[in-house]
């Protein structure tokens, strides 16, 4: 069995995360906008660190992180036995998926690695060194396949939304936390169909959030649309309300961690009383997501579980307490929207009404 793996990239935007054979590193995000500074990655305990941490997020970029840091690791591990290579991806697999639980894609990520590891070892013409090459050039070409997927929701996102505006007027979209280069491995999500409009010459104007408490509105998303020369403003979270009733908000675009068979989204906390607003306002509301993030296992958002922070991503802003000591704090990453509240659900398969998503994942 002879197998050739030849690694290519095109690079775009921000990198998030830098990958080639024997090396990763990912950006801190937690030092963004001030300072850009890349984190060396060698094994599965610093992906989990730089994951859990919230040095690297988004979904997307979750798993693949995690996955690298696994394919880091394999690099030097000189084991023979395949059932001992098996063992041991299996068990660092689950453990990477355990350093953010909400976010999906790195556990459906590790069911089809484990799967492939499995088939790998039951298979006797399949050599440990092939066993090697072959699961990692698997991980390797998620980068690659991420930005495809992404590039494909940006125009499947576009052009949806262009369909349904009179004439040929401009798009004033609302955003919010980040959902960019910086939560994928380039071009983005809701970002990525955000990209799209303004490739079009369709955009007008872009709001985003700040996104409290963590601020990946203001640090990471408006780092990237200022980067990227798309003219945006940012307000802050409880502004929604006040914003669509004042200005003429084309849609909503936020992006999901998690999305249920039923069509009901996680995402980051704020977007349910985003879309409660859109609604009452009669805004568009779409979601924007790669099918590696929709969950068939579960059959609500009732289902999915809610990751909770620490107090002090409430009480500090950097080292400076910003709340009275010894109040105490209630702080979930995510939140969940209901199905009936979202227009559609962008993916890089087509927009598609929630209602119809369990069609399309039981064909």
């Amino acid at each position: 069995m002879s197998i050739t793996t030849k690694f290519n990239r095109v690079k775009m935007g921000l990198e998030s995360i830098r990958y080639s054979r024997g090396k990763l590193e990912v950006l801190d995000q937690l030092l963004l906008p001030l300072q850009t500074k890349y984190i060396k990655v060698d094994g599965v305990e610093d992906g989990w660190k730089v994951i859990n941490k919230m040095q690297v997020r988004g979904a997307p970029a979750i798993a693949i992180v995690g996955c690298l840091s696994l394919a880091r690791e394999l690099l030097d591990d000189n084991s023979s036995d395949k059932k001992v290579m098996r063992q041991e991806i299996e068990g660092k697999l689950n453990y990477l998926v355990s350093a953010r639980p909400t976010a999906v894609n790195i556990k459906l990520a590790a069911e089809e690695l484990i799967n492939l590891s499995n088939r790998l070892s039951a298979d006797e013409l399949v050599t440990p060194e092939e066993f090697k090459e072959v699961f990692i050039a698997s991980i390797e070409n998620m980068l690659t396949r991420d930005i495809q997927d992404n590039k494909a929701i940006g125009q499947h996102g576009c052009d949806a939304i262009l369909r349904n505006l009179e004439g040929d007027g401009q798009v004033r979209v609302l955003t919010h936390c980040n959902t960019g280069s910086l939560a994928t491995a380039g071009y983005g999500t809701a970002l990525g169909v955000i990209r799209s409009l303004h490739a079009a010459k369709r955009l007008e104007h872009v709001y985003c959030t700040e996104t409290r408490p963590y601020n990946q509105g203001a640090r990471l998303t408006a780092y990237e649309l200022v980067h990227e020369k798309i003219p945006a403003t940012l307000i802050v979270d409880s502004m929604v309300a006040a914003l669509m009733h004042a200005r003429s908000i084309s849609c909503v675009i936020v992006g999901a961690d998690r999305v249920a068979a039923n069509g009901d989204t996680a995402n980051k906390v704020g977007t349910y009383q985003i879309a409660i607003v859109a609604k009452y306002h009669n805004v568009p509301f779409y979601v924007a997501a790669p099918f590696t993030s929709v969950d068939a296992s579960v059959a609500s958002g009732e289902r999915i579980k809610i990751e909770e922070r620490p107090d002090t991503e409430m009480t500090f802003i950097g080292d400076k307490r910003i709340a009275a000591p010894g109040i105490n704090c209630w702080n979930p990453a995510f939140d969940i929207t209901p199905a009936c509240l979202i227009t559609g659900i962008i993916t890089e398969k087509g927009v598609f009404a929630p209602d119809k998503l369990k069609d399309l994942l039981f064909q």
